[in-house]
């Protein structure tokens, strides 16, 4: 097997494991979100606000991840 071959499938699997990692992470956030807005139902919207903003920082990891596998696969 060509080393070319090799950081292709490296890069396929970081990538797919940082997706993985992120959908792991965003489920727990919810999880936890929902369980809080049961217990209060009157921090809803603060709570909902924080669910947000924490996904939207996942995302960026996962994505950032994405990109650093795409660019090790080229070099």
């Amino acid at each position: 097997m060509n080393p070319q071959a090799l950081a292709h499938l490296a890069a396929g699997l970081g990538a797919g494991l940082g997706v993985i990692g992120a959908g792991l992470g965003i489920g727990k956030l919810a999880a936890s979100a929902l369980e809080a807005e049961g217990r209060q139902p009157e921090a809803a919207s603060q709570i909902q606000t924080t669910m947000i903003i924490a996904a939207a920082l996942i995302e960026g990891i996962a994505l950032f991840a994405e990109v650093i596998c795409f660019l090790l696969q080229t070099k």
